[in-house]
């Protein structure tokens, strides 16, 4: 409970953006019955729901089996490297980029020094970060941002994932072409056991197999096929009498977060004249301005503050997935390989952030180029 209130209290910049442009705009708009038609709350109890249910997995190591499973059969670096990176970039397909990178970067950095490739480290660890933050563009559950996104359009699962597919493709190749041009000495031989750092057991398999089953129920609560508040009540009542503390291990800042910009966009769409403006700027340009404005505030605050003011949903997905890309900030979830590795490598940081914005800028202008050859 003592490592609960400190997230509480810690300052985040975002939630105090959010929270402020909110007061700001209620005097304005007063506050009214109408403000509770502002916020998402399927959204937020299905992102909270899975946060729950991710955290319960992780807890019973779960992830680090099957990471130590697949990095049993490696020989070489380049093979470390690759089962690494395409475990963020598969996983966060499933478990969000953030875990995934909570998950498989502190691994790999273990790994790696055990294995004496610290001169993988850093074209490691980036790569995880690209990947993670691309792999996650294919599936609403990837990222918050695409949650949101799928509930507010009303898409098919099917038509979601094909929209972003290419993207997906596209990106897994540029990941493995990047292998090969940074990941020195591929083919040289790992001198000691990965075996010390990998994790012998699950944790309860009971508990396993009941998390398991709340993901299921998540998916169908995804799909519409479960209501959201069904969900959240299942998840509430077999967690809380299970394991209650894995229920204070989601993002509360990030739903916090969320309801401060639904507020601030609710309000802003009903003062006229501002509305109608932020609809002309954004109109036909909803790819190009959400790629910018990620850059400076991140994709999922953008997403928040431009879904209201348009109904171009699918150049808007697009555009706050590729504009994770770009800057550290352009995904919040990049913040956590950085903290990570610059918590072991201290006096390498600034080279991991020149690394970092190198690969990531590559990424992007090869991205936006593909989306535009795609008529985009």
């Amino acid at each position: 409970m003592n490592n609960i209130k400190k997230k509480i209290h810690k300052p985040d910049t975002v939630l105090t953006i959010a929270w402020v442009l909110a007061i700001i705009s209620a005097f304005f708009v007063h506050p009214g019955k109408e403000y509770l038609g502002y916020i998402d709350f399927r959204s937020l109890g299905i992102l909270w729901g899975l946060m729950v249910i991710i955290q319960g997995l992780k807890e019973n190591a779960v992830f680090e089996k099957i990471a130590g499973v697949l990095l049993s059969k490696v020989k070489n670096g380049w093979q470390l490297s690759a089962v690494l990176i395409f475990m963020c970039f598969i996983g966060s397909m499933l478990i969000t980029n953030d875990v995934a990178l909570i998950t498989f970067v502190p691994f790999a950095l273990m790994i790696l020094h055990d294995c004496n490739r610290e001169d993988m480290m850093i074209p490691t660890v980036v790569l995880q970060t690209v990947a993670a933050n691309l792999g996650s563009m294919l599936t609403p559950i990837g990222n918050p941002q695409n949650l949101y996104l799928y509930g507010l359009t009303g898409m098919g699962l099917g038509k979601f994932i094909l929209t972003l597919l290419p993207y997906s493709l596209v990106s897994a190749l540029l990941l493995v072409a990047a292998l090969f041009l940074l990941t020195p000495d591929r083919q040289k031989s790992l001198s000691t056991s990965k075996d010390s750092v990998i994790t012998s057991n699950f944790g309860s398999k009971r508990q396993i197999i009941i998390y398991g089953v709340l993901f299921v129920i998540a998916l169908l609560s995804v799909v519409r096929i479960l209501p959201w508040y069904v969900f959240a009540i299942i998840v509430l009542v077999i967690v809380g009498g299970m394991d209650f503390k894995i229920l204070f291990r989601a993002d509360y800042i990030l739903l916090l977060t969320f309801i401060g910009f639904f507020i601030f966009t609710g309000n802003m769409g009903n003062i006229g004249a501002i509305s109608s403006f932020l609809q002309r700027v954004l109109s036909g340009r909803e790819f190009a301005i959400s790629i910018a404005l990620s850059q400076v505030i991140s994709n999922v605050p953008a997403t928040l503050m431009l879904s209201g003011f348009t109904t171009n949903y699918k150049d808007l997905l697009l555009g706050v997935n590729v504009g994770g890309l770009g800057t550290l900030i352009a995904s919040m979830a990049s913040l956590i390989s950085y903290k990570a590795y610059s918590k072991e490598y201290r006096e390498n940081s600034g080279k991991y952030l020149l690394v970092f914005t190198a690969v990531n800028v590559v990424f992007l202008i090869i991205l936006v180029c593909f989306a535009l050859l795609l008529g985009r």
